[in-house]
This record gives C-alpha cells, sequence and structure tokens, in this order.
C-alpha cells in the first residue's frame, strides 16, 4: 500500500485525510506516520510533508490556500518586493482556524482549498490587494511563461474592475523580466510611447527604443552584476552610440525605489531628442 508521504508528494505536499483514506490509509496508519517524522498534522484532518513551504503551511493552519503576492512567487512569476504579511484565501464559506494572527483573509467568491491558491485566483486576489503594477508585473510574467491560457485571461478579465481589464490589454507576452513589465507600465501611464524588445545591428536585442534613438535597458539584480555582464553591457552600449543611439540603464533600486530620478532621466533624454529634430 502507498504511504501517505507518497500520496501527498503527488497531490501539492497537503491534503485532508478524507483524500487520504481513499487511497486505503487509516487514521491508525496516518498517526504513525505523524509519529516517525514522515508527515505532518496541520490541523485536525490535514496532513502535510515537512517540506511544505512555511506560508503555505499557515494559511492551511488558518482554514484555507495561500494567496496573493506569495503565492505568486511560489508559482514562479516575478513579483515586487513588499508586504510579506501570509495571505488566505478563504473562499466564500471558509472557517477560521486560528485565533489570533497576521494573516489576511480573502473572502472571495470560490472553492479556496489546500496549499497554493491557482494562479487565476492569485492574480486576481493580488489586483484587489496589491494593486496595478503587482497584478501587472505578475500577469506579463505568467503570460511569457505560458502560464496562463486565453481561457484563464477571460475569466480574470471577467472578474476584475473595468480599469484592470486596460492591464491585460496592455500586457505582452515576450517581456524578458518584471522590471521591464514595470517600467512599460509605470512609461505607459506618462504617456511615453515604447518599442519593445527592439533588435539592433552589432548590438543584439534591446528593451525598450524611444523616438528611434534613445535606448532603456532595464537591469536586473542577477543578470548585470558579474564582471563579464558589465563588461559585455559596455561593449554593447558602445556599439549602440556608434550607430546614434543614446542608452539608459536602471537597476532594480532605481526603478522600484527611485523612480521619480528614473522619470527625470528618461524625460530629460527625450527633450534632449526633439531638441535636435
Amino acid at each position: 500500500m502507498r504511504s501517505a508521504a507518497f500520496v501527498l508528494a503527488h497531490h501539492g505536499s497537503i491534503a485532508r485525510g478524507s483524500l487520504l483514506a481513499r487511497y486505503g490509509l487509516d487514521r491508525r496508519m496516518l498517526c504513525a506516520e505523524v509519529e516517525t517524522g514522515s508527515i505532518v498534522r496541520v490541523r485536525q484532518g490535514v496532513f502535510a510533508l515537512p517540506t511544505l513551504d512555511p506560508d503555505v503551511r499557515t494559511a492551511a493552519e488558518h482554514g484555507g490556500a495561500l494567496t496573493c503576492r506569495r503565492a505568486l512567487r511560489l508559482h514562479g512569476l516575478w513579483v515586487i518586493d513588499g508586504d510579506d504579511t501570509v495571505h488566505v484565501w478563504m473562499g466564500g464559506h471558509g472557517r477560521s482556524h486560528h485565533l489570533s494572527c497576521d494573516c489576511i483573509v480573502h473572502s472571495n467568491e470560490g472553492r479556496a482549498g489546500l496549499g497554493l491558491a491557482p494562479i487565476e485566483d492569485a492574480l486576481v486576489h493580488s489586483y484587489r490587494c496589491a494593486g496595478d503594477e503587482v497584478f501587472f508585473t505578475a500577469l506579463e510574467s505568467a503570460l511569457a511563461q505560458r502560464k496562463l491560457r486565453r481561457a484563464d485571461l477571460a475569466r480574470i478579465r471577467r472578474r476584475i474592475p473595468p480599469a484592470g481589464r486596460r492591464l491585460i490589454d496592455l500586457a505582452r507576452t515576450d517581456a524578458d523580466s518584471g522590471l521591464e513589465s514595470l517600467l512599460r507600465l509605470r512609461l505607459h501611464l506618462l504617456g511615453v510611447s515604447l518599442e519593445c524588445q527592439v533588435e539592433l545591428p552589432n548590438v543584439g536585442r534591446v528593451d525598450f527604443v524611444v523616438g528611434g534613438r534613445l535606448i532603456l535597458e532595464a537591469d536586473g539584480r542577477q543578470n548585470h552584476e558579474s564582471p563579464s555582464h558589465m563588461h559585455r553591457d559596455r561593449v554593447r552600449d558602445a556599439a549602440a552610440s556608434a550607430l546614434g543611439y543614446e542608452t539608459l540603464r536602471f537597476d532594480y533600486a532605481q526603478i522600484v525605489h527611485d523612480w521619480s530620478s528614473v522619470a527625470a532621466a528618461i524625460t530629460a533624454a527625450i527633450a534632449r531628442l526633439h531638441a535636435f529634430d
């Protein structure tokens, strides 16, 4: 007979005892595996592997599924750093098992279940809870990784207000990083038109081109920190300059935490372009 640990490994690392019972695992067997440490009892009637993510476990202890920002990150999507409080989707009729905690509850429609909220639900919850930027960057990350189908997008569109639907219309499927998505969204709100993912001779593909002569690059924290990457970037910038382009590079800290300086640099560069037209 299969062990509870084996069954849990194939059901998202957490399940109710009622599901385990379908595999012939009775209460005595479950207690034996809890005693050996191969599984843990999260709360009465709910069991998990010891390796279950702590936030998922906290959400299950509360009585629902982990959702919003942390859930999106566990799904492998790009998410802006921010509030790390556990957000729990309780569904329409969930019952809390925590007497007191710091969890933030989402009582949105549907059946929450256990474990991670599906990407579709976590995106909807993030729009309502964390706002446009978290929603948009995670959405483009999901599209780039092909983790959303047309039917998923259609359901998301129906579940969020019209303002959020405009973000869906703006979203692309070829964003290289969430940092690019964030930069593009913020510039869109400033009325700046961008060409995205442009191939230039002797340079390669650049993130954005404005006005045919200004290159904007969003340098992620991991991809541009090594000396070899920095050297490659300088070679690319020199090649772009030889073609008549000005290049502005911004890192994560600048775009996320010092946006006013970034916006000022870009608008000044655009003004210079127009001055020479």
